[in-house]
Order: structure tokens, then sequence, then C-alpha cells
């Protein structure tokens, strides 16, 4: 219909809404709105009443659900218990004893310090609390709905026990799951606070059966062993840093083996407290920026000790979010000691296993390795093809684009002099052939893999892989300069520059971070105030999409701190040289060559996974290969 037509009706405009006067809500609808943040699911109590119960100086804490936390939640602890006079103030909101300033909550220590987890909770729930304080001759028991307070018998410690979970919001428990997975969301709720408190004893009841306990200990590995398994313990390095600021970072983390598909194991802690934060994922993911292969997730547990005053806890409701006072040093923290932990190779593992049990395959080994070019029972002259001539790498570094200093040529020149291998050689007393971690070379199998002999079998190292992994890290300590700095990367200037509409952020984006993208080997200049023109780029990836190239390169200055992006960017280009110059299948090595190859992995920093990720070696034990031939059956 149109407007012409006798029967169009226009509509009605809108009415305007009829005053409606200010007025305070009541204390029990604020509690409930209050809920709607705090509390999402059965798993939001446990979190809330374990935190109390650590709060309390517990040393055992033991949950009790039944169908799934729905029916009812019972959380125990033989903590300091709660006075009686104080009892009738649990359930009011905003009453807590974990704060009385501005100070206290500019720099909290504990866990809970809001005041309004109980509050919440008995607004939408059936609560009692059952305490002996410390000292006191017995026990009282409040009712949450009738307000009752009567002695009861009890230990030293505290009992809150939540039953009909979302009884006076019906709506709510629509919107739960299955009893299963509420119980599972529960029991993962308890597992981030045990793997914080390995002195504090957890136990998990579902209805009347025991799921999980585990038990008090001073050693952290022992309860990352029982919570997540010996195989993490196994496929994982220690981590510890101290930086400069006094953020200290501890924990473990997997190696690039361990990683998964998705990211459920990833635990990290700020003084004490599961956080997911961005800052600590992204630093954590970019250590493995060059040793993880596709997008595979990492694995780890660590833990972060900030001064108080440097970290806002009062963010969010659920208090899983914080906020850093200076973020760029916490991420810098974080990724150097996950980069120092994968740095060193992991062949020749000395390590006893989580429960005593002799190696593990992945411990850091401790054994004195072999350099190349030094005296051994089995003396071995380092091979032509390990080095490129300082001369060579300086084209290859600087991006040199004249003919026959190309990048791709690097495979054709594999000499040495007696400078680099000075420069290399790594200090170390000679070790027996049979001690070396990686073995003694045998054989080259197809022009692709070597075989080599170790105390624990045999060992298969991919050629490429392995060298490729050599050069790539031998190009990045020539990148970084003398004094510390780190060096620009050659450019190759465009005969025409090349151009593309960039929003405002881009554009800000390069006006504000031109000495980085020059360092970066880029050169990207403002066309108009739309359109931004690309003059140079690296002169390794002059054949590369540029418009693709400057985008990202905008992008990650944009949301990343400028040397990280810097470091990244640098590391990519540095792969793709050290790919084209690593030694190719099918070329034939002497034994001497192979050798000097598994003696040069063993002194390399991640020489465990070449620059895409892979792994570069795997060990074939003894017991495995009796395995295949039925020996000893």
């Amino acid at each position: 219909m149109t407007d012409a037509d006798p029967h169009y009706t226009p509509p009605t405009p809108p009415q305007a809404p009829a005053r409606r006067a200010i007025r305070e809500l009541p204390d029990n609808l604020i509690s409930q709105i209050a809920a709607g943040e705090v509390v999402e699911r059965p798993a939001s109590v446990v979190r809330e009443l374990v935190d109390n119960a650590l709060d309390a100086g517990s040393q055992n804490v033991t949950l009790r659900l039944l169908a799934g936390g729905v029916r009812r939640i019972s959380v125990e602890d033989d903590g300091q218990g709660i006075e009686r006079d104080e009892l009738p103030l649990a359930f009011k909101r905003h009453a807590t004893s974990k704060i009385g300033s501005l100070s206290d909550l500019e720099t909290v220590r504990t866990m809970g310090f809001r005041g309004e987890a109980l509050a919440a909770i008995h607004s939408i729930a059936d609560c009692s609390i059952l305490s002996r304080a410390s000292g006191q001759p017995q026990a009282f028991l409040l009712e949450g709905l009738s307000g009752e307070i009567r002695p009861v018998a009890r230990n030293q410690g505290t009992t809150v026990e939540v039953n009909e979970l979302f009884f006076s919001t019906p709506a709510r428990r629509k919107f739960l799951k299955t009893d299963a997975t509420e119980m599972a969301h529960c029991l993962e709720a308890v597992r981030r606070h045990a793997l914080a408190r390995p002195d504090v004893g957890f136990s998990v009841w579902h209805d009347g059966k025991l799921l999980e306990q585990w038990r008090r200990s001073d050693d952290l590995d022992q309860r990352l062993h029982d919570v997540l398994g010996a195989d993490f313990l196994r496929n994982s390095v220690a981590v510890f840093y101290q930086g400069p600021s006094g953020v200290v970072v501890r924990g473990r983390v997997g190696i690039p083996d361990a990683a998964r598909s998705r990211n459920d194991q990833q635990f990290a802690y700020v003084n004490g407290r599961y956080v997911r934060d961005k800052i600590i994922t992204h630093a954590a993911r970019s250590a493995f920026d060059d040793v993880l292969h596709g997008q595979r997730q990492p694995v780890y547990a660590l833990y972060l000790d900030v001064d108080p005053a440097r970290v806002d806890v009062n963010v969010h409701p659920t208090k899983i979010e914080v906020r850093f006072r200076d973020s760029r040093e916490v991420h810098q923290a974080v990724r150097h000691a996950v980069e120092n932990a994968l740095a060193l190779p992991r062949a020749g593992n000395t390590d006893a296993g989580p429960n005593g049990t002799g190696p593990t395959e992945h411990a850091i080994s401790a054994t004195p390795v072999l350099p190349i070019g030094s005296a051994a029972p089995q003396t071995m002259a380092p091979p032509a093809f390990l080095y490129a001539t300082q001369e060579r790498m300086r084209f290859a570094h600087q991006g040199d684009a004249r003919p026959g200093n190309r990048i791709s040529d690097l495979g054709a020149l594999w000499t040495t002099t007696e400078a680099t291998q000075s420069r290399d050689a790594v200090q170390a007393p000679a070790v027996a052939a049979h001690d070396w971690p990686l073995g003694r070379a045998l054989a080259q199998l197809q022009g692709v893999y070597i075989l080599a002999e170790n105390a624990q079998g045999l060992v298969v190292v991919d050629m490429h892989a392995a060298h490729e992994r050599i050069v790539y890290e031998r190009l990045k300590n020539q990148l970084i300069a003398s004094d510390g700095s780190t060096a620009k990367l050659g450019r190759q200037d465009l005969l025409i520059p090349v151009t593309f509409a960039a929003g405002p952020e881009e554009v800000a984006t390069c006006e504000a971070h031109q000495s980085t993208l020059e360092t970066l080997g880029l050169e990207i200049v403002p066309f108009s105030p739309t359109t931004l023109a690309v003059r140079a780029v690296p002169a390794s990836l002059a054949e590369g999409d540029v418009i693709n190239l400057a985008r990202s390169v905008l992008g990650e200055l944009a949301q990343h701190d400028a040397s990280s992006v810097i470091q990244r960017a640098q590391h990519e280009i540095l792969a793709s040289m050290a790919c084209h110059g690593a030694v190719r299948a099918n070329r034939r090595l002497t034994v001497d060559e192979m050798n000097a190859l598994l003696r040069q992995m063993e002194v390399t920093e991640r020489s465990d996974q070449c620059n895409h990720g892979r792994p570069t070696w795997r060990q074939v034990s003894m017991r495995e290969l009796d395995a295949l031939f039925l020996r000893g059956r």
C-alpha cells in the first residue's frame, strides 16, 4: 500500500511512557540482581564457598553435592570459624571481614572481599551456616530462612549448606544443564582451587559417592601430578622467572608435543587466584610461536606473584578477571618465563619421573654435551655444511638482493671458518660417545632421516628439520647487535608503490609507529586520509602479498607491544630464510657430518622442534624395539 491508497492507515505514533517515580529497590530484589551476576550455575556457588573456606585458613575442604549441586551444595572446612555474634551478619550484603578501608581494597590479599556472595546465594536458595569458632566450646547453626540461631555439635570450622538453588527464581533453573554437566563444572571449580593450594586437602562427593580426593602436600609438582595426571608432569618443563619489576612467574609448561586441540588445560593464577586474562594467554601463546605446529593450544599451569597494589581484582563480580597497572611488564615476564623454559633442548634427560621411577622422556638434560670440533674418544672434524660463512650470513640477514646473494642460495655455500668455530664452541667437558644424549650416528635412511644409537635405544632424526632449527637460531642470534639492540632488516624498495584502502585506526597506527615499521624493513606512508601506500618491504618477502603483509603488521601493532611485533615479524622472516638454507633431503652425509649435526642439536635452543613446530627427533627405547619382535615373551 501507499499513501495514495484510500484504505491506507498511517501507523500510530508511539505514546510517551507514563512518568514513573524514582524509588529505592528492596534489599531482597537488590540481592537477586547481584545473584544474577555472581551465581550463574552451581559451580559459581562452589567457587565462592571454597574461596571463603580458604580465606578462613582451612587445611581440609570437603564438597558434597546432590543432583549436580542443584538440590544441595555443602562445603565443610576446618578453618577459624565464625563467632556466634557475627553469624547474623553473614547473609547481609556488603558484610565482610576481608576489607575495611579503601587501602585494603587496593591491596586485596584474600580470595573473597566483596561481601556479596553469601547474600546473593541466600536470596535465591535455602541456606544455612553451621560454625564453631576457634577456642569456643560449641558450634552454632544459623537458619537462613528464619534467621534462628541455635547451638549444635561440630568440630572447629564452618559448614555452609545451600539447598534448592534458584528456588525463588525458577526461571533461572530452566537454563541449567543436566546434573552430570553441572557436577562436572563444580568439580572443575574445585580442581582450579586445588592446583593453587597444594597445602590444602580437597574432597568432592556426589550423591554420596567420593569423586575426587587430593591430599595435602608441600610439593606443587605432586599436586599437579594428582590433579592433571602423570602425562602432564612427564610432558612438561619447570618454569621460574623473576622480572626486573618484581613479577615472579613459576609453574610448569607443556612441551610442544603435548599441545592440544583445545585450550582446556591452561591454568593461570595471580596471587593464588585463578584468572582468565588475555594478556597472560597471549604472552604464553606467543612464547610458542616458532615451536608449536598449526593451531594447537599449549598446556600450562602458571603462577604469578604480583604486588597486590599493582593488580586490581575488583573488576568483575565473579573475580575471575583482573587488571594490571602495567600490563606490559606482566606480558614480558610471562613470555620470557615460558620461552626460557622451552629453550633448553630436552635430549639427554636425567631427571626422575613424578614418582621417582626413573628418567622421563622429556625432562631437561643436565648431561654435558660435546661441542663441535672438540676432542673426544671418537674424533670428528666439523663438517662443512654446518655453518655458512660470516660473509654469507651477513648478506642473509641484511637482505642483500644482489645476484648470487639471494637468501635461497644459502644452501650452496656450506663452508666454515676458524672464527665461526671458535665463536660457537661450547665450553663443556668431553664425554664418552655412548653418553651423548642423541647418541652416535649409525646410518642415513632414504636421504631423509639419521639413525643414531644412544643409551636408551634408537634415535631417529629428521635431518632437514633439525638443521633448519640450527640455522634459524643462529640467524636470530646474529640479528641481535653487540649492544643488545635489535638490528634492522634489509628492505627492498618497490618500483611502483602499492596502495590500499585503510581505516582510521590503520592510518593512526601507521603514523604512530614509523620507526617500528622501518626496523621491520617496511615503509608505509599515508597517501590520503583513507589510503596507505607501501613503498618498501623486507627484502626476503619482496615476492609475497604486500597488502596482506602491511595489514597484518599494522593490526599486530595496534593490539600488542611494538617490541613483540618486531621480534615476531623478524622471526618469521628468519624462519623462511632458514628453511631455504637448511640441508635438503636426499643429500648424502658422511658419518662424521651426521655426528656433528647431532652434537650441534644438543647445544641449540629449541632444537626439539623445527621452525614450523614439528618434532626434529624421536626416541625409540629398547623396550619398544623388544616389543616389536616379541622378545622376552
